[in-house]
């Protein structure tokens, strides 16, 4: 059996167990923190053997989301005890709770834009990203941004959680967008693990339907034009993977009635139960078609196509899409 690679998690082990056993001796032995103690040197012994990772009942690998967040975990999910079903089942809808009331508010209208968005996990989290932010007056920009972090279940969803309150921070400086991107690289890759990363797309909109994007490896989004589709090829790597990358920001200008609309790849790449991925070029043709429709309307007809692509079959990734549209002039805030 090859066994997964976990020296990072060993080389975390290791730091906690330093500052624990600190701990320990300022507390005079605290018998719980001695047990956590232990319970830290047994994982380590585990990894001197070479079986750390490995359920201890099935011997099978652990699910290494579940590790990333819980290194001292000991079965997996086929193996847990009734007490860590109800205290994994309580976890799971703590964050559910927590991923829902980070979603931003659909159907929001600022500064000359009208949005839509549908979020569905394939899971109970998700390690989908996606925002609106709002910030000052309606004649501020209307700032977005879609994301997609590596890997699934709860690990996943922390980092989402992280680069919600990166950006929710960020966007209340004057930085321009360049540089916001930049700095948010810089802290979501100092406080995330070295094999972790995300793919975002970010970008602002004013009144006059100026439009700014930046492109971290994310699915390039597309420009729904009165005559036609565009695509935004703009290029990046993922936030996390180089703590020093910096970011380039690509610029449109969209008229009254036309959108942006961004994706992850949860969408592109759906399998329907004959294996055939539904794709970047079916997703143009749909968009192509919709292109004089609202926001909320190129978001349902995107969520109607998906649904009857995969005729039943259970999502295999998160789904996120965003439609940003250019409102009329005069059009309601």
């Amino acid at each position: 059996m090859n066994l997964p690679d976990n020296s990072d998690l060993r080389n975390t082990l290791k730091d906690r167990r330093g500052r624990l056993a600190a701990v320990v001796e300022e507390s005079g032995g605290n018998d719980t923190l001695r047990h956590l103690l232990n319970e830290v040197d047994a994982a380590l012994e585990k990894y001197a053997q070479g079986t750390y990772g490995l359920c201890e009942t099935c011997h099978d690998p652990i699910e290494r989301d579940r590790l990333m967040v819980n290194p001292l975990i000991r079965n997996c999910l086929d193996h847990l005890t009734a007490a860590e079903q109800r205290v994994l089942e309580q976890d799971l809808d703590l964050a559910f709770e927590v991923q829902r009331n980070l979603l931003p508010r659909n159907g929001l209208v600022h500064g000359g834009w009208a949005t839509a968005y549908h979020y569905e996990p394939a899971g109970p989290v998700s390690g989908d990203y996606c925002d609106l932010i709002v910030n000052g007056s309606p004649s501020d920009p209307l700032h977005f941004v879609i994301g997609d972090a590596t890997g699934k279940g709860v690990a996943a969803s922390l980092m989402m959680t992280h680069l919600h309150g990166i950006f929710r921070i960020l966007t209340r400086s004057p930085l321009p967008l360049q540089e916001m991107m930049n700095q948010a690289n810089r802290l979501f890759c100092e406080a995330t693990l070295s094999l972790h990363f995300a793919t975002v797309v970010s970008g602002k909109g004013d009144a006059s339907g100026n439009l700014e994007l930046a492109n971290a490896g994310h699915c390039y989004p597309f420009i729904m034009r009165r005559n036609g589709i565009e695509r935004v090829q703009s290029h990046g790597v993922p936030l996390g993977l180089f703590c020093d990358s910096a970011y380039m920001t690509e610029r449109y200008a969209l008229a009254p009635g036309e959108t942006v609309f961004l994706f992850t790849d949860g969408v592109s790449e759906a399998r329907n139960a004959k294996g055939e991925t539904y794709g970047e070029d079916r997703l143009a043709e749909l968009l192509s078609r919709q292109h004089s429709s609202s926001a909320q309307h190129i978001v349902d007809a995107v969520r109607e196509e998906l649904r009857s692509f995969l005729d039943g079959a259970p999502l295999s990734d998160d789904i996120t899409v965003v439609a940003l549209q250019r409102s009329a002039p005069g059009a309601g805030a």
